[in-house]
């Protein structure tokens, strides 16, 4: 399939099913029908505002990919606007046909339109093959985003801790010290 097969155009309430599937992987946990209906209000909010944008690739009229675009800031501490391209995804038996090529093309697109200067996106660290294709396009790792659960995070930092006792055990001990220093001092000598 040559790229002019690619065709890009605004999603609709009615691609939600679309976008549920081929974002599979970045929803949240739950059934289908609760990410069907908060991809709808993703829709509806990119719809109604000039800095948003969601788009669904269509090869031969049938859905191939999407993603969405926001112009915001890089980050809370650099104010700095560029182009955020969330989710630029291809559905397999679409890949290698220009779908993705097209996707960031409308991502530099939007952020010309704009008047920002860079577009950024990201790819599963574990995905070998969107991050090649990320680096063939020039764009290169800005930083790396690391998860965990709370839990987790938690039983590590607990046992790097050099006493290994918590907050509430310190102050505890704490407590008990100054009790008994007053005990001492306000004992009368004998």
């Amino acid at each position: 399939m040559a790229r002019s097969d690619v065709t890009l155009r605004e999603a609709r309430v009615e691609d939600a099913l679309f976008l549920a599937e081929v974002w599979a992987g970045a929803l949240f946990r739950g059934d289908v029908a609760e990410q069907v209906a908060h991809l709808e209000v993703v829709v509806k909010t990119a719809a109604a505002s000039p800095q948003e944008l969601l788009l669904v690739a269509e090869v031969g009229g049938s859905p191939a990919g999407a993603v969405l675009l926001r112009v915001g800031a890089l980050s809370p501490l650099d104010p700095q606007l560029v182009v955020q391209s969330f989710g630029p995804q291809v559905v397999d038996s679409h890949r290698r046909h220009g779908v993705g090529r097209r996707l960031l093309e409308a991502a530099t697109e939007f952020a010309e339109h704009h008047g920002v200067s860079h577009v950024v996106t990201a790819a599963a660290a574990s995905s070998r093959e969107a991050n090649r294709f990320m680096a063939r396009l020039g764009l290169r790792p800005l930083a790396v985003v690391r998860s965990g659960s709370v839990l987790q995070l938690r039983a590590r930092i607990e046992a790097q801790r050099p006493d290994r006792r918590s907050l509430a055990q310190v102050r505890a001990q704490a407590v008990v010290s100054r009790r008994s220093v007053r005990r001492r001092t306000a004992r009368p000598e004998a």
